[in-house]
């Protein structure tokens, strides 16, 4: 959804960029869901996430009987190969650009397909609501019954002015960098001034996001992880798509992010989440940027979910 005063553009901040993240992604175990949990808890003492390579470690048969010959080793399975494979059926409308990426929780093998930045419309809004729950943890504190209605306003019903509300209590796009910093996300800035919508981000960035949502490893405690959870899982109906299409039913949670630009008329339209296939959890970040309306946004997007999942999935 459009952030206040986002169609008079974003200014150049230099001085923030800093590179690209790349494909090295965090190891997590995924973490349950219950909507109605208290979003408070002491802050960790965690040193932070630990990088590791996209592809998985191979895996060794079990020892050959006695008589017969030793172990055989497997080779790893190349999947940031396998995603842009997947990614070649994916039907790209011409100008625009898509980016995705995706973490088997079980194995804790990553694929990213892409790595340019993006503008994140609504699915910052996960993030503010993180950094907001880090700060409370450092407080020691819960969350006022005021910031409660307005993160479940803007997480399930997308609101706009909730989320203005609460980019202004986490100290806007410095709080939203500085608590990203210590999530372990490099290639994500906060949009100048009241345009939280035009946060800039990457899919590698999104998928270390989720993994402090949705893992075990994270900055955020127990509490706080299964509050946001819950709220991602309550989205409203006509904002079910994106991520969704690629789960078993109604075994998602996410967060959607359209914005029309008014400087050249055509849409980013973004999903993030974690879905269940097979019995397996992904943790699954598509950023789109081009399309000439929201709905061929939405078609891209969601074929680029399902397209990051089969990579892992086998579909």
């Amino acid at each position: 959804m459009e952030s206040p005063g986002a169609r008079r553009g974003r200014r150049a901040r230099p001085s923030r960029r800093r590179p690209l993240l790349s494909a090295a992604l965090a190891v997590v175990a995924a973490a349950g869901v219950t909507a109605g949990d208290t979003a408070y808890v002491r802050a960790r003492a965690d040193p932070g996430t630990a990088a590791v390579s996209s592809a998985a470690a191979p895996s060794a048969s079990a020892s050959a009987g006695a008589g017969e010959e030793g172990s055989v080793t497997e080779p790893a399975v190349d999947r940031d190969a396998r995603l842009r494979t997947a990614m070649t059926a994916v039907s790209v409308p011409s100008g625009a650009r898509v980016s995705a990426a995706v973490l088997a929780v079980d194995s804790g093998e990553s694929a990213v397909h892409g790595d340019a930045a993006f503008d994140t419309a609504s699915i910052v809004k996960v993030d503010i609501l993180a950094a907001l729950l880090l700060q409370a943890q450092d407080a020691g504190r819960q969350l006022s019954q005021a910031e409660r209605a307005y993160a479940t306003k803007m997480i399930e019903n997308s609101d706009n002015a909730s989320a203005t509300a609460l980019w202004h209590t986490i100290g806007r796009a410095d709080g939203l960098d500085a608590a990203n910093r210590r999530f372990g996300l490099t290639a994500t800035f906060g949009g100048d001034g009241e345009l939280w919508g035009l946060t800039q981000t990457t899919a590698a960035d999104q998928l270390v996001l989720l993994q402090q949502v949705f893992g075990a490893d994270s900055r955020l405690s127990p509490a706080s992880r299964t509050y946001v959870q819950g709220l991602m899982k309550a989205v409203e109906p006509d904002q079910q798509w994106g991520v969704s299409v690629a789960a078993e039913g109604n075994s998602w949670a996410l967060k959607n992010g359209w914005l029309p630009r008014s400087t050249t008329g055509l849409w980013d339209v973004n999903s993030i989440g974690r879905v269940t296939v097979d019995g397996s959890d992904y943790l699954v970040a598509v950023l789109s940027m081009g399309t000439e309306s929201q709905a061929k946004g939405i078609a891209l997007v969601e074929a680029a979910a399902r397209a990051a999942v089969s990579a892992f999935a086998g579909k």
